[in-house]
């Protein structure tokens, strides 16, 4: 019934402290590699300047975090073109390749990852369409975006560019902690 359903530390009707976790950096490529095995899907996730410069990036992270994702890495950072070229490589042949690198680079940006169960495919919904004329209500570019060019977010399209997106962002690795409401996310 609901009682098996608990989490063992509930279980006896006691409520028993578990010792703190402290979180822990994945500093090499090695251990980085390793910690991938074993974890949940990533997401790599952008707040775009514009949606840093419209105060933007606590209603974005709430969503997340309301919805049960787990947050890896968080940093505000002011992007180098290098990186903002790497990142958005595959589009390099793209009329408007070289507007979207220079708007990257033109301000602020919030970088994060998202860890759980499903998190792309989730994120990618949560979003919203590319053309936020195209975005549901309630989708983060339907409620806050009007163009294309300024529509706000970022979010990884796969599992594996959230890996090569995560690893970008993040040359100094993602962190490692449990999560205390997970037993009551997940069977």
């Amino acid at each position: 019934m609901l009682a098996s359903k608990r989490p063992a530390a509930f279980s006896s009707g006691v409520a028993r402290r578990a010792a703190p976790m402290r979180p822990t950096m994945l500093r090499t490529r090695a251990r980085a590699t390793t910690a991938v095995a074993v974890r949940a899907e990533i997401s790599y996730i952008m707040v775009k300047p514009d949606g840093v410069q419209r105060g933007l990036v606590g209603d974005i992270i709430s969503r997340f975090e309301r919805k049960g994702y787990k947050m890896a890495a968080l940093k505000l950072y002011q992007t180098p073109r290098d990186v903002a070229e790497e990142h958005y490589k595959d589009l390099a042949s793209k009329p408007f390749y070289k507007d979207l690198v220079n708007y990257i680079v033109s301000g602020p940006v919030v970088c994060m990852v998202w860890e759980g169960k499903g998190v792309v495919a989730t994120a990618r919904k949560m979003i919203g369409a590319t053309n936020p004329l195209a975005s549901e209500p309630g989708t983060i570019r339907g409620d806050f975006a009007i163009e294309v060019g300024r529509n706000v977010i970022h979010g990884s399209d796969s599992p594996e560019n959230g890996e090569r997106e995560a690893g970008l962002w993040f040359k100094e690795g993602l962190v490692s902690w449990s999560q205390t409401m997970e037993p009551w996310l997940k069977e």
